[in-house]
This record gives structure tokens, C-alpha cells and sequence, in this order.
């Protein structure tokens, strides 16, 4: 059978006609968080303690009550490429190296004052 054929022959089944635009729209898509998490197969909780965050919203997240802003999208993305580097650079005895905090710290610190 040709491709052609093949097409042909699935639009003329009733049964098995393609999505229409408004059907795609009320599909629930699936949260990247629920997808990295389960792909670790780790439990909401084990995955919160792990990757340091907070429990509520991870639960957030994958009942798409909210969504992660575009740092924990990265943050996300670093997690499924790389889930045992983060755990180890999270949960290390040094944690993040001197240089490295010095410079977040002043980062910090700028960025936080109170506006007048």
C-alpha cells in the first residue's frame, strides 16, 4: 500500500479520524515535572527532598495548578539530562564552591535592597 493509499483508507475509517485543532486544545498535556520525576521513578515526595523543592509546588506543577518559571524550566531540563550530577552538587559536604558563592552573595545582595 502507498502512503497515499494508507491515508486514504484511515480518514474513511469513522473510527479513527484525525484530531481537529479543538480537540488537541482540550487534551491535558502532561507536566514536564510529572514526566521527569516518573522517568527517575521517584515518589513526589523523594523527588522534592532530592532536588529541593518544595513539595507543594511540585504538586503544583503536576496538577497544573501553576507552572515553573522559565529558571525552574531550566532547572527542570538540567535535572532529566544530568538527575544524579544535580543530586550530587545539591546534597555534596562543600556545597556550592567559595568563589562561586561570593559572587552569588553580592548578586544577592544588590538585588534585594528595598526600593525607596
Amino acid at each position: 500500500m502507498t502512503p497515499a493509499a494508507i491515508e486514504a483508507a484511515a480518514r474513511a475509517d469513522r473510527d479513527a479520524q484525525p484530531l481537529t485543532p479543538g480537540d488537541l486544545k482540550r487534551m491535558k498535556r502532561t507536566p514536564p515535572a510529572k514526566i521527569i520525576r516518573r522517568a527517575l521513578a521517584l515518589t513526589q515526595e523523594e523527588f522534592a527532598v532530592r532536588y529541593h523543592i518544595p513539595l507543594g509546588t511540585l504538586r503544583d506543577w503536576e496538577q497544573g495548578r501553576a507552572e515553573p518559571d522559565q529558571p525552574t524550566q531550566a532547572y527542570l531540563k538540567v535535572i532529566a539530562r544530568a538527575p544524579e550530577r544535580v543530586e550530587r552538587l545539591l546534597n555534596s559536604r562543600h556545597g556550592v564552591p567559595r568563589t562561586l558563592q561570593k559572587k552569588l552573595n553580592c548578586h544577592l545582595s544588590v538585588n534585594t535592597r528595598p526600593t525607596t
